[in-house]
C-alpha cells in the first residue's frame, strides 16, 4: 500500500524486499547479476508500496540530471577502488547514477574528462586519486569534492583518512603491550602520508613516555624495501635494540616480518611488527598475520559524496559540514603479528 504523507523511496522498497538500495536499483533497472528471485521480490515490493521511479522527468521539474561524475588520477586503483565503491553506494541510495573516468596523471586526459562530463550535465564531481598528496583544485561549473587527495584550496570540500589518529592508534596499542623501545620503516620521503606518519609517531612515542629508536628509515613502498630496511635496523645485533616495529604500510611490514623470522626473530614475541593500509593481500599473507591500519576508504568515499549532495542540493538539510578538509577516523586491526597466539 502506498505510504500517506510522502512519495515512496527507493530505500523504502529496499526494506520492505529485504535488500540494500543498490540491489533495489538493480532490480527495478533491470541491471547487475540478480537472481530471478530477488528481482521478483523487488519488484513485488515496488508495486506494493506504489513506487514510480520518474528519472527524466524529475530531472526536468528539478533541473538536475541525478548524474555524478567519479574522476580518478589512479592508474592502478588500489586506494582509489574502495573511495569509489563507497561514494557509489551512497550516491546509489539516492538514486543518482555515476560516470566513471580514470585520467593516468595525465593533464590532458584529465582536461578531457573535465569538459565530457560537464557536457553531460554532471550534478557533480567526486574527485580521488591514489594518494593523499594534495592535488591542484579543477575548476568546473558544478559542485566538487575532493576524496583521499585534498585539494591545495583550503576553501574546497576535501574528505581524507586521519593518519596521524591511525598511528596514535597503534602507539597506545604497543604500549598496553608493553613495548617502549620502537623503530620504523617509512616509504617515500616526498610523500605526505610518509610525513604524517612519522611526524605522529614521533610525537605519541613522546606523549607515552617511549622512545624511537634509530633514525628513521625511508625508501619505496615496495617489499624488497622493507626487507633492506629490516636489515639495517637489525645489522646482526642480536637481540635488536628495540622490541616493536612500526612500518608505514603493509608491504614494507610484511618483507620485514620475513627478514625477522630469517635472523633468527619470532614475531611477536621477540619483536611485535604494525602495518598500515589493512591490505588483505599482505596482511593474509603475512606468517603471522599483521596487525594494522584501516583507513576506511569506503566509508571515505561514502562521506564524500554525502558532502557533494549536500553541495547539489542545500535544501534538502544534507549533512554539508564546514568547507575545508574533514578528516576520516581509521580504525586498528590487532592480528597475530603483535598478539602472541600462545
Amino acid at each position: 500500500m502506498k505510504q500517506e504523507g510522502r512519495s515512496v523511496r527507493l530505500v523504502d522498497v529496499a526494506r520492505a524486499a529485504g535488500v540494500s538500495p543498490s540491489t533495489a536499483s538493480k532490480a527495478l533497472n533491470d541491471a547487475g547479476s540478480l537472481r530471478p528471485a530477488t528481482r521478483e521480490r523487488v519488484r513485488a515490493a515496488a508495486e506494493r508500496l506504489g513506487f514510480v521511479s520518474d528519472a527524466g522527468a524529475r530531472a526536468l521539474s528539478m533541473r538536475r540530471t541525478f548524474i555524478v561524475g567519479l574522476l580518478s588520477t589512479d592508474d592502478v586503483g588500489r586506494f582509489s577502488m574502495p573511495v569509489m565503491l563507497g561514494a557509489e553506494n551512497a550516491l546509489t541510495v539516492g538514486e543518482i547514477s555515476t560516470l566513471v573516468a580514470t585520467a593516468r596523471h595525465d593533464s590532458v586526459r584529465e582536461q578531457h574528462h573535465l569538459r565530457t562530463l560537464v557536457a553531460r550535465r554532471v550534478d557533480g564531481i567526486i574527485v580521488t586519486g591514489k594518494t593523499t598528496d594534495a592535488r591542484a583544485p579543477i575548476h568546473v561549473p558544478v559542485p566538487v569534492v575532493y576524496a583521499l587527495a585534498p585539494s591545495t584550496d583550503p576553501d574546497d570540500i576535501s574528505v581524507v583518512p586521519d593518519d596521524a589518529a591511525g598511528v596514535r592508534m597503534v602507539v597506545d596499542h604497543l604500549r598496553a603491550l608493553g613495548h617502549r623501545r620502537v623503530a620504523h620503516i617509512g616509504g617515500r620521503p616526498d610523500q605526505n602520508s610518509s610525513r604524517v606518519r612519522l611526524a605522529a609517531l614521533q610525537e605519541a612515542l613522546a606523549a607515552a613516555g617511549m622512545e624511537l629508536v634509530g633514525e628513521p628509515l625511508f625508501g619505496e613502498w615496495s617489499e624488497p624495501w622493507g626487507r633492506q630496511a629490516a636489515g639495517l635496523l637489525l645489522r646482526d645485533r642480536q637481540p635488536p635494540p628495540f622490541t616493536a616495529l612500526v612500518c608505514a604500510s603493509d608491504q614494507l611490514a610484511r618483507a620485514a616480518v620475513d627478514r625477522l623470522r630469517e635472523s633468527g626473530l619470532r614475531v611477536p614475541h621477540d619483536v611485535a611488527v604494525t602495518g598500515y593500509d589493512n591490505w588483505e593481500v599482505m596482511w593474509a599473507a603475512s606468517r603471522p598475520p599483521l596487525t594494522t591500519v584501516d583507513m576506511e576508504l569506503e566509508r571515505l568515499g561514502q562521506r564524500a559524496a554525502e558532502r557533494l549532495l549536500g553541495e547539489i542540493q542545500p535544501e534538502t538539510g544534507a549533512d554539508t559540514g564546514p568547507r575545508g578538509t574533514e578528516y576520516v577516523a581509521p580504525r586498528l586491526v590487532a592480528r597475530g603479528s603483535t598478539i602472541a597466539d600462545d
